[in-house]
């Protein structure tokens, strides 16, 4: 019998492997967070799916993610990477990454992790929709607002509402499986 699952991934194997092994798993580590906030800063104006197909070449192109080493890329590095046909050649974007990576690592050191930081805007528990359909689901709400809010606030870029609000779906802040998607309880 074939699990039913949320409507936007179905019918795509990339869609539907990143749905039940990661969207919406409360996520604790920094590393992770840090990984999700590039791809959605980089998701901005675009597709998902087109993250998820560049997203090991993102992998590979950013060091593995690894936000200390982001953070002291100089300009030979970020030409290289706007010159890097597996991402997203965006050169506000590529900047704001390394921005974000300093930042990060300050947030780090204000709260001990980032984990404790973004969790204080969920009161430490994800906050469970009840989504019949994902066409409803909302792009952003107060809580992604005053994260963003926060977030511009400290300098962070590409961190508006809806990339929040992505941000916290994909990272398990927010539950927003479908009711009758089998995700939606063991998430």
């Amino acid at each position: 019998m074939t699990k039913h699952k949320c409507n936007w991934c179905v019918g795509n194997d990339l869609y539907e492997a990143y749905h039940d092994e990661e969207w919406g798993i409360p996520v604790h580590d920094d590393d992770i967070f840090f990984e999700f906030l590039v791809l959605e800063t980089f998701q901005a104006g675009l597709s998902w799916i087109t993250i998820l197909k560049k997203r090991e070449h993102f992998r590979s192109a950013f060091d593995n993610f690894n936000y200390k080493k982001i953070a002291n890329y100089e300009q030979p590095k970020i030409d290289s990477l706007l010159q890097d046909t597996g991402i997203v050649r965006n050169k506000l974007k590529v900047n704001g990454t390394v921005t974000n990576a300093k930042l990060f690592m300050d947030i780090q050191n204000e709260f001990g992790s980032f984990s404790n930081y973004i969790w204080k805007f969920v009161d430490g528990k994800p906050i469970t929709n009840k989504v019949v359909n994902y066409k409803e689901a909302p792009t952003t709400t107060a809580i992604s607002d005053a994260a963003s809010k926060d977030l511009k606030k400290r300098g962070f870029k590409f961190v508006g509402s809806t990339v929040m609000y992505a941000f916290m779906q994909a990272t398990g802040l927010v539950n927003d499986h479908e009711v009758d998607c089998y995700r939606c309880e063991e998430v």
